[in-house]
């Protein structure tokens, strides 16, 4: 058997977009916070390809086993590889599975089983692309293939899809917070590899108000060039958990100097930045520690593995904000784990 598409055939993308699009060609898809994929498959050759065309099959073995357990033998599904960790979605622990030992790999993998969101079929059971009809086709495919080859017994969901506003409302009511977003895809077009003409994508975005423990300068000035942020567990600690850096240019000098005044160690009392981390660099361990008076709310993404996963956004000084009401409490997420709104095949029965 040889599959119609090569290894590195490109997903299709999604423009960022403030507001979802409306009218009857549009379909809606909960945004998954994992690992983006094409799953391969052809006989018992199995292999599951990155956005970057890279493989992650010796990083995921127990997936690679969930793909052979499908029935057909022979496909290309496009979806988002998750693991379900503490009644949510565990970024952190996808991350460590891209580790240059086999052993830690395996380990990592019977601890914390990964789990594959399945939301495209490109090719089927028969071996056919499909990739040239349009997306409302795939989709009925993408069901009748998860209905006739998939077993709820194994790894493997179905993403919902809607063509409803009603219906979008309603997934933000039920997960809160575990919803990292909504993908809305074109109805009418053949699947946009490599390309953001089919797809969009709106994220859900958070506001947090956190302690100014801390700051750096900017690498080639004496200014200001990040705030450092700090969050208090329930014994008291403040946590550095991210920084901020888009305070406006002009207000740079006049912040550098009421920061310098406050220049006071220790800053963080917990976790403090310049630890061993993923995202250490050169100039982790350079920053100077505040005073625990300032309060900032700022926006953000993502917070996993005990701090922001990306750069937040400043928004507002809080003179307003006691600081020890700036706790981790208000970051973590809120509702259930997103993965109730996936679909669990049926179990079938063994042959």
């Amino acid at each position: 058997m040889t599959l119609p598409i090569p290894r590195k055939f490109a997903p299709m993308e999604a423009r960022l977009v403030d507001e979802l699009p409306t009218g009857k060609e549009w379909l809606y898809e909960p945004k998954w916070d994992g690992f983006r994929c094409l799953v391969f498959r052809d006989g018992n050759k199995v292999d599951l390809m990155s956005k970057a065309g890279k493989s992650l099959a010796r990083y995921f073995p127990d997936l690679v086993e969930t793909v052979r357990a499908i029935k057909a033998k022979q496909f290309v599904l496009d979806g988002e590889i998750v693991i379900p960790f503490d009644g949510s979605f565990s970024f952190e622990q996808l991350l460590q599975r891209i580790h240059p030992a086999k052993s830690r790999v395996l380990k990592l993998a019977a601890e914390s089983p990964a789990t594959l969101i399945v939301f495209d079929l490109l090719v089927d059971a028969k071996g056919e692309s499909l990739t040239a009809r349009p997306q409302s086709v795939r989709r009925k495919a993408l069901e009748s293939f998860v209905a006739a080859s998939v077993s709820g017994r194994i790894a493997v969901r179905l993403s919902p899809v809607t063509a409803s506003m009603a219906t979008v409302r309603k997934w933000f009511r039920s997960v809160g917070g575990g919803l990292d977003g909504v993908i809305a895809k074109r109805s009418d077009l053949p699947y946009q590899s490599g390309n953001r003409d089919g797809m969009q994508k709106m994220k859900s975005m958070r506001t947090a108000d956190c302690v100014v423990g801390g700051f750096r300068y900017a690498a080639k000035k004496k200014v200001v060039g990040s705030l450092l942020l700090g969050l208090y567990d329930n014994g008291g600690l403040l946590h550095h958990v991210g920084f901020t850096s888009n305070i406006p240019s002009a207000d740079k000098p006049k912040v550098t100097a009421r920061l310098r005044k406050l220049i006071k160690p220790p800053g963080f009392t917990g976790q403090a930045p310049g630890g061993p981390s993923r995202w250490s660099t050169k100039r982790s361990s350079e920053w100077k520690p505040l005073a625990s008076v300032l309060v900032v709310e700022v926006k953000y993404d993502h917070f996993s593995g005990g701090r922001f996963r990306h750069g937040t956004s400043f928004l507002r000084w809080r003179p307003d904000k006691a600081p020890k009401r700036c706790t981790i409490a208000q970051v973590e997420q809120e509702g259930k784990s997103a993965l109730a709104l996936t679909v669990v095949p049926p179990a079938r029965k063994r042959a």
